[in-house]
């Protein structure tokens, strides 16, 4: 049963995020990705789940392949993606202790995990508008709807 509530919290976030992206798109400084932009989420289990929008299948397979980079940084590491780096190249944790070196880990915004109201654990990577957007549309989608 809490499997299908996980799914379900999952994919209202994508819905809530589809409608948060005209939104977002709307302010002047996210003008440049025209709209093409990805979410990735992640579960617990290592389900992975996502959406694209935008109408440049290019544009939003590569805003795509930086969202799952993004969160699957996050389920490894339980970080955010800018705080990882920051603490690597602060000598504050060692990246080899979670199997990812540089340049393979990601240092932009945009990777963030997230806990419900219920207790579950998410990793989500957004990627397409500016870092702090990409941020703050996912925050925004799960205060909306409550969970």
């Amino acid at each position: 049963m809490k499997t299908q509530s996980v799914r379900e919290n999952i994919d209202a976030i994508l819905s809530a995020t589809k409608n948060l992206v005209p939104v977002y798109y709307a302010m002047p400084k996210n003008a440049f990705s025209e709209g093409n932009v990805a979410i990735c989420i992640i579960d617990d289990e290592g389900n992975v789940f996502g959406s694209l929008f935008g109408t440049n299948k290019i544009k939003t397979r590569r805003a795509y392949q930086v969202a799952w980079i993004k969160a699957s940084q996050v389920w490894i590491t339980g970080m955010k993606t800018f705080d990882f780096e920051r603490k690597v190249f602060n000598g504050e944790v060692n990246a080899k202790d979670f199997g990812i070196e540089p340049p393979d880990f990601i240092g932009w915004y945009g990777g963030q995990p997230v806990e419900l109201k219920d207790g579950t654990h998410l990793s989500i990577g957004f990627s397409g508008f500016k870092g702090e957007s990409d941020v703050e549309i996912v925050k925004k989608a799960i205060e909306d709807l409550g969970i």
